[in-house]
């Protein structure tokens, strides 16, 4: 478990960044990228930035790759803001759980209206109680 300068520097950062990458970032590249967390190593020295993009494989590789080629930029801009000692070097990363969570929802969506179906056909065709 992280300890809680490190909790607080991965909070700091994840708004410092999106602010960032709203405003000063003028790459179209990233336009519909928000940042869902990021992960500080113990030495405040590495941080991973997990984001999500909108859109498909294509926009999430080529946002991926905007945010790699201004990760200097933005650490630039976090230097102005941030008092810290070291500013952390930036990896940006998709964030799979968001589509982890999309597809399991999608999945049981499909179940619930499978389920309908089969309860609507069983009421159409009568009772199926043997007993009757």
């Amino acid at each position: 478990m992280a300890s809680q300068r490190v909790q607080r520097v991965q909070n700091l950062l994840r708004s410092e960044i999106s602010l960032a990458i709203q405003r000063k970032l003028k790459d179209p590249r990233v336009a519909m990228t928000t940042i869902s967390s990021v992960e500080v190593s113990p030495d405040l020295k590495q941080a991973r930035v997990f984001v999500s993009v909108y859109g498909d494989d294509r926009t999430r590789r080529v946002a991926l790759e905007g945010l790699a080629s201004a990760a200097g930029f933005i650490r630039m801009e976090l230097m102005k803001v941030l008092h810290l000692r070291p500013i952390p070097h930036l990896e940006f990363r998709f964030d799979e759980s968001l589509a982890r969570g999309a597809q399991t929802l999608d999945l049981l969506e499909q179940i619930r209206h499978e389920r309908q179906e089969t309860d609507a056909s069983a009421e159409a065709g009568g009772s199926t109680d043997p007993q009757q």
